[in-house]
């Protein structure tokens, strides 16, 4: 149980670093159709269909579940309803890597009905759970340090969920892309803090631990 404890916040953080640099391979192409600025990601993988971006999406997925698994195992001062909203972001975002959407264009088969709103949820989710375990972080000594930086990658992201809204509304998807992507990008370093925290936390006590059992 132990060595599982201490793995969660391992998976975590590659999980992370995997699903960022294949983001990023994923948004690269030559092609001048596929323009990241104006086309989400769910329609920029649909056009591309390298793999990259879905991959990217899942080991997301699976990094969010570890680290949900790793924040339970440590007792971390998340909530009950922060804890089932990340879930439901990890979920989502292992959905949104299996079930694909269609192409710019084209009519919403249910296939892709399915990842329009799951992807909503993704979206929502994480910005919510951070601002509802800003005050418990702030409140525990262990998790302290990260408080601040949760509040502000929340606050960001809920002013990208005001924009994306505004865009996708009556701002005629205008520069839709890159407003997606910066929300997504906060939403990442928001479980990102969290990941490197617990693995701080997590390493650092079980290296303390062994020293003493090192000096008797």
């Amino acid at each position: 149980m132990l060595a599982l404890k201490r793995l969660y916040p391992l998976v975590a953080c590659a999980g992370i670093v995997m699903a960022a640099v294949a983001t990023v391979i994923g948004q690269i192409d030559p092609d001048p159709y596929l323009d990241p600025l104006n086309l989400t990601i769910s329609e920029y993988a649909a056009l591309d269909r390298g793999g990259a971006t879905e991959f990217a999406m899942a080991a997301l997925g699976v990094a969010s579940f570890a680290l949900v698994a790793g924040l339970r195992a440590a007792r971390a001062p998340i909530g009950a309803a922060a804890e089932r909203l990340m879930l439901a972001w990890s979920a989502a975002l292992v959905v949104i890597a299996i079930v694909p959407t269609t192409a710019p264009g084209l009519a919403l088969d249910l296939t892709a009905q399915v990842h329009r709103y799951v992807s909503i949820a993704a979206f929502v989710a994480m910005p919510v759970a951070g601002a509802l375990m800003v005050t418990r972080l702030r409140e525990d000594e262990r998790w302290r340090a990260v408080a601040r930086p949760v509040e502000w990658l929340a606050l960001a992201g809920g002013f990208g969920l005001l924009a994306i809204t505004y865009v996708a509304l009556p701002g005629d998807r205008v520069l839709i892309g890159l407003v997606e992507r910066l929300l997504l990008g906060a939403e990442v370093a928001l479980i990102g803090v969290l990941a490197v925290r617990l693995a701080q936390l997590t390493w650092v006590r079980s290296a303390a631990r062994a020293s003493r059992a090192a000096l008797g």
